[in-house]
C-alpha cells in the first residue's frame, strides 16, 4: 500500500476487486464449519407451559384483593418457593424414582433449566420485556414457564410438574396471606378493644371527680359565681337591714314598756303597800290632829280600805294563777307594744335566716371559685384523656373496618373469588432441540468468516507497494508528471518498479492506457 497519500472510493473498490477470493472463501467456508461445530454439542429441549392470570371476579370497590404486590414480583417470589429442595424433593422422586444422583445436584439441575417469563406488552406495567404471541394484539396477564432438558418426554413432564406445583403454592400462599391477614388484625381489634375500654373507664371517674369542673363549664361556674355573690351582696344588705330594724323596734320597745309600766305601777302589791303605809302614817297624824268626824280623818280611812281592797283581791289573784302571772301580764299588755314584740321576733327570725343564707353562699363561693381555680389544670387533663380517648376509638373502628375487609378477602380467597391462575397451555412435546442452533451457529460461522477474509485481504494490501495509478508513482517518486504514454500491446516492458519504460505483464481493468514518464 502507498504511503502518503489519500486513499478514494476507487482505490477501495479496486482492492475489494483484487482481494475478492480471500475474502469468499473463509467467508463460504466458516459456515459450513460452524454447523459441523454444532453438532459436537449435546441436545437440549425446553417444554414451554402458559399460565393466565385471571383478576378476581368480585369488583375491588367492594372487597380489597388481600396480595397487592407486582404480578413479577409475586412470580418470582412463587418461583422461589416452588424450588426450594423440600418442594422439589417428591416431585424428583416421583419423576426419576430412587435415583442414585445426588438430590442436591438434582435439585441445582432444575433451578438452573427452569424458567419464568411474563406474557406482557405493557412494560410499565411489568417492569420488564415480556412475550407476545403470533396475532396477539392486546395484553394478556400471564407468564410462561420453561424447562430445558436432555430429552422431550423429561422436559415435558418436569416443566408440568413445576406448572402444578406453582399453581398450588399461590393457592396457598394467598389463602395464607389473608388467614395471616385477619389473625393479625382479630389480635389487634382485642388490644383496642381493651385499651378502649381502660380509657373509657378511666374517663368515667375523671368525670366522676371533677364533676363541675370539666371544660366547657367553667363558663357556667363563673354565671354561677356571679350570682352567687349577687345573692351574697343582698343577702348581707337584708341582713344589716334587718339588724337595724331589729335594733329599731327593740328601743321602740323598750320606751313603750317602760311608759306602760309606769302608767301600770299604781296597780302593783308592793306600790299599794307603799301607799297603805303612807295612808296609815298620815292617818295616825290626822287623828293626833283631829277627831274620827273629821272629813280628812274619814277620807284617809277610806283610802286606806280601798287600798286594802285592792291589795286583797291582787293577792288572791296571783295566789290563783300562779306560774301564769307573767303571761297574763304579757297578755293585758297593749296592742301596740305586743306587734312591736312580734316584730322582734320575726326580725329574729329573718337575721338568723339571713346569716345561715350568708353562711350557705360564702361555702358555695368557696367551692365554684375552687372550680374556677382548677378549670385549666383539669381541663388539662380531660383533653389529653379525651384526645387519647378518641385516637382509641378511631383506632378500634379502622380495625374493625379492615377486620371486616379482611374476613370478606378471606372467605373470596376461600371460595376462589379472587385473582386465579390457570393453565391455559399445558406443557408441550418439543419437536426440535432448543440448544445447539444450527442456523446460529452457521450465522456466526458467517460472520466469523467475513471478519477473517476482511482481515486477510487488510494484511495483503498493507504489505503490497505496487504502483499501479498516476497518484501512486506522484507519491512514490515525490514529483510531479511531466508525460503519459499510452499503453502499448501486451508485450514485456521494463521493470514493473520502473518508470519509462512497459509494464511486465498485462494491462488491468482499472488502469488507463498509458505509460507515465
Amino acid at each position: 500500500m502507498i504511503e502518503n497519500r489519500e486513499l478514494t472510493m476507487d482505490d477501495y473498490l479496486a482492492m475489494l476487486r483484487r482481494r475478492a477470493k480471500w475474502i469468499l472463501i473463509p467467508a463460504l467456508l466458516a459456515p459450513l464449519a460452524g454447523w459441523l461445530i454444532s453438532y459436537a454439542f449435546p441436545a437440549k429441549y425446553t417444554s414451554q407451559s402458559l399460565v393466565l392470570v385471571e383478576g378476581q371476579k368480585v369488583p375491588e370497590g367492594m372487597v380489597q384483593p388481600v396480595v397487592t404486590a407486582d404480578l413479577t414480583a409475586r412470580i418470582a417470589t412463587l418461583q422461589q418457593q416452588v424450588l426450594s429442595q423440600s418442594r422439589l424433593q417428591p416431585m424428583l422422586e416421583r419423576v426419576y424414582g430412587k435415583s442414585s444422583q445426588n438430590l442436591d445436584e438434582q435439585v441445582d439441575g432444575i433451578r438452573l433449566n427452569m424458567t419464568v417469563e411474563p406474557v406482557v406488552t405493557d412494560l410499565a406495567q411489568f417492569g420488564t420485556t415480556g412475550k407476545k404471541k403470533p396475532g396477539q394484539s392486546s395484553p394478556m396477564p400471564g407468564f410462561y414457564i420453561n424447562y430445558t432438558a436432555s430429552s422431550p418426554r423429561e422436559a415435558q413432564q418436569i416443566c408440568n410438574e413445576l406448572t402444578s406445583l406453582l399453581l398450588e403454592e399461590n393457592l396457598k400462599s394467598r389463602e395464607d396471606v389473608a388467614r395471616g391477614t385477619t389473625n393479625f388484625l382479630s389480635k389487634g381489634l382485642e388490644d383496642a378493644k381493651r385499651n378502649l375500654d381502660d380509657l373509657e373507664s378511666k374517663l368515667a371517674n375523671f368525670k366522676k371527680q371533677y364533676v363541675g369542673q370539666l371544660p366547657g363549664q367553667e363558663e357556667n361556674n363563673l354565671k354561677i359565681l356571679m350570682g352567687l355573690n349577687s345573692q351574697l351582696e343582698s343577702n348581707t344588705q337584708t341582713l344589716n337591714r334587718a339588724q337595724q330594724d331589729k335594733s329599731y323596734t327593740e328601743s321602740m320597745l323598750a320606751q313603750q314598756l317602760a311608759a306602760w309600766r309606769s302608767a301600770q305601777s299604781s296597780n302593783n302589791p308592793q306600790t299599794l303597800e307603799k301607799q297603805l303605809s303612807d295612808l296609815q302614817s298620815q292617818l295616825l297624824q290626822l287623828q293626833a290632829r283631829y277627831t274620827e268626824d273629821h272629813p280628812d280623818v274619814i277620807k284617809t280611812k277610806a283610802d286606806i280600805a280601798e287600798v286594802k281592797k285592792k291589795l286583797a283581791e291582787i293577792n288572791s289573784a296571783s295566789a290563783q294563777a300562779g306560774e301564769t302571772v307573767n303571761d297574763k301580764a304579757s297578755a293585758s299588755e297593749p296592742p301596740e307594744i305586743r306587734q312591736l314584740r312580734l316584730q322582734v321576733h320575726q326580725y329574729g327570725d329573718l337575721i338568723m335566716q339571713a346569716t345561715r343564707d350568708q353562711k350557705r353562699l360564702q361555702q358555695e363561693i368557696g367551692v365554684y371559685q375552687g372550680r374556677v381555680a382548677l378549670s385549666p389544670a383539669v381541663e388539662e387533663q380531660y383533653k389529653g384523656l379525651a384526645r387519647d380517648y378518641d385516637n382509641a376509638q378511631k383506632n378500634y373502628q379502622d380495625l374493625l373496618a379492615d377486620k371486616s375487609k379482611s374476613d370478606m378477602a378471606l372467605k373470596m380467597e376461600q371460595q376462589q373469588q379472587g385473582e386465579q391462575m390457570h393453565l391455559l397451555n399445558p406443557a408441550n412435546m418439543p419437536d426440535a432441540p432448543s440448544f445447539p442452533n444450527r442456523l446460529l451457529f452457521a450465522g456466526g460461522g458467517l460472520g466469523a468468516g467475513l471478519a477473517l477474509g476482511l482481515g486477510i485481504a487488510v494484511w495483503l494490501e498493507s504489505r503490497d507497494d505496487s504502483i499501479r495509478t498516476e497518484a501512486d508513482a506522484e507519491a512514490v517518486l515525490d514529483l510531479p508528471m511531466l508525460v503519459s504514454i499510452p499503453w502499448v500491446g501486451d508485450g514485456a516492458a521494463t521493470g514493473s518498479n520502473g518508470v519509462g519504460g512497459f509494464w511486465n505483464r498485462k494491462k488491468q481493468p482499472d488502469e488507463k492506457n498509458t505509460i507515465n514518464v
